[in-house]
């Protein structure tokens, strides 16, 4: 099973970029969307239809142009669950998971924390998402959460850790709760397989960040323990300009 998971900075936009046609030439499995910024009818949804994903969920966020996930696959999912039945988490439409034979692949778009009101929601968000997953895990061991976590773990995973240290996204408590996380289960697939820096999900649209690789890695496919050994590759795909992110792959 191969899935993508990508930021796409508004859905309409994306394909309007050619984001269907490389989508064709991925031949993903399953592809989860973050901030796709658009409600389900205002969608060219017969495009992902013709690439082949005639099964496709979307989880927009009640404030129109704003936020929102998707799931676009191949095969039909035994089951789909739009949010997480938390009001505080889902009126922005940030979590989305397709339940399959193999796995459950969920995708979710963490709040990011511009100020310090949106900050006090991301941190409230993580602690409610932690919270959530252990109990999911109960029911379905076999997770694959992909999606913008909105957090640079590691100084490897940023450009410029120290200029950055005090900025969300790079906090020391944001970094804490992605290490909690994974020690609770979980795998990041892209660091099982590639310990090299430099490698970046996101950059600013300012100061030419793309072309000088002043990045972030904000964007992860994190795989829980019983499916470690199923790993197969996760890679970055920096060649795919559709948004301001690039996606990320994982393959089981």
């Amino acid at each position: 099973m191969k899935i993508i998971s990508y930021n796409v900075n508004g859905v309409r936009s994306a394909q309007s970029k050619g984001l269907v046609e490389w989508l064709k030439s991925t031949n993903a499995d399953v592809v989860c969307l973050q901030e796709i910024k658009a409600n389900k009818d205002q969608i060219d949804l017969v495009s992902f239809e013709e690439a082949g994903y005639n099964y496709h969920y979307w989880f927009s966020a009640q404030k129109k142009g704003y936020s929102g996930v998707a799931i676009l696959s191949k095969k039909e999912p035994i089951h789909v669950e739009f949010g997480t039945g938390i009001e505080s988490m889902d009126f922005e439409g940030r979590n989305l998971r397709a339940d399959f034979p193999e796995c459950s692949v969920m995708s979710v778009y963490v709040p990011s924390g511009t100020n310090l009101d949106r900050l006090s929601h991301k941190l409230e968000y993580m602690d409610l998402f932690h919270d959530y997953i252990d109990q999911l895990k109960k029911t379905y061991p076999n997770l694959i959460i992909c999606g913008d976590y909105n957090i640079c773990h590691e100084a490897i995973d940023i450009h410029d850790p120290i200029r950055n240290q005090n900025v969300s996204g790079f906090l020391p408590e944001e970094r804490a709760w992605f290490s909690r996380f994974l020690q609770s289960g979980f795998v990041d697939a892209f660091r099982h397989f590639n310990e090299e820096p430099h490698q970046y999900s996101w950059w600013s649209y300012r100061a030419n960040s793309r072309a000088n690789n002043k990045g972030w890695r904000l964007d992860y496919t994190l795989v829980s323990k019983p499916l470690e050994a199923k790993l197969k590759r996760a890679v970055i795909l920096p060649e795919a300009v559709h948004s301001d992110h690039c996606p990320v792959l994982v393959e089981i």
